[in-house]
């Protein structure tokens, strides 16, 4: 199997493993504070990537991988979580993905600036119509009051922060594994959140099992596993085609939304979530005869043994 085979195989699991992420997000959050969640799924996740690690061999990341590997912890592992928590908690599960979306669209933007990737034509299209999807889903949640309104700001921050965790995550990439930068980066992650150790060790005593088991499937499988599979995927392509790959969480949340919490978002929320994909879509068009730059981290990605 070719690495490009492996790569799509990788984030199609991902994709199945993030969306699920929402939903039990969601489900957990009526027990768990945003921060003491986050701190409970890293917790588990370091503990399960602290053993794979330790089996891999992999040793300690080297020096020129420790910026990028601290940067996208205490971002994505770290903020992200926290801030998607929170917005977890004043909108549906469904409506929290369809506003994360736009995250795609920064890490274009992001990974064409910093990383050298190259702007797509497109992106400054895809970049209004996305913003104006956000502001759409915005307009649909005020009718929930205050509380809605804040949820969808905060979902807004949490794309930041996970698009420029991506950022600070690829250069790293060339520089160490993908086992090695998902461990080390969700340790700093989880040393970010030690303040909320008080908050969980509380409402761990209250919580009931369903919520605690919660708690371990996001630190199992959207984190230790969704995130290392990311990672693998993401050292073998640019942060813009990665960020792509995501186009299918939302869906896939409204559908186990409904499934698992009959909850579906409102007509109006949803045809908003449709304009953030397709502002992706179209800031990820690119002409066939148009050839991206090479990033140099990219370039040095692929140097890097399988």
């Amino acid at each position: 199997m070719s690495d490009n085979s492996r790569a799509a195989g990788a984030a199609a699991v991902t994709v199945v493993l993030w969306a699920s992420a929402f939903v039990a997000i969601r489900s957990a959050g009526g027990h768990f504070s945003p921060g003491a969640l986050a701190l409970g799924r890293l917790l588990v996740a370091s503990l399960a990537l602290g053993v794979m690690w330790l089996i891999s061999g992999d040793g300690w990341p080297p020096r020129a991988a420790w910026p990028g590997i601290i940067g996208s912890g205490v971002l994505w592992f770290g903020l992200y979580m926290i801030t998607l928590n929170w917005g977890e908690r004043e909108v549906d599960a469904g409506t929290a993905a369809m506003v994360v979306t736009i995250g795609p669209v920064l890490i274009a933007l992001l990974g064409g600036w910093l990383l050298r990737e190259g702007f797509p034509r497109r992106l400054g299209a895809g970049m209004a119509v996305s913003l104006a999807g956000a502001i759409v889903v915005g307009i649909s949640e005020s009718g929930g009051g205050r509380s809605s309104v804040l949820g969808v700001v905060l979902c807004v921050v949490a794309a930041v922060c996970y698009a420029a965790g991506v950022v600070f995550q690829k250069p790293a990439l060339g520089h160490a594994s993908a086992v090695q930068v998902t461990t080390f980066g969700c340790f700093a992650g989880t040393v970010a959140c030690l303040p909320f150790t008080g908050q969980l060790v509380s409402q761990l005593g209250s919580a009931p099992a369903g919520a605690t088991l919660n708690v371990v499937y996001l630190g199992l499988f959207p984190t230790m596993l969704g995130f290392t599979t990311w990672a693998y995927a993401l050292a073998r392509t640019t942060s813009g085609r990665m960020g792509a790959t995501t186009y299918a969480v939302p869906g896939l949340v409204v559908l186990m939304s409904w499934l698992i919490l009959g909850q579906v978002p409102r007509w109006l929320t949803i045809a908003g979530g449709a304009l953030c994909l397709a502002g992706v879509a179209v800031s990820r068009t690119r002409s066939a005869r148009r050839a991206t730059p090479a990033a140099p981290v990219a370039a040095a990605a692929e140097s890097q043994p399988r």
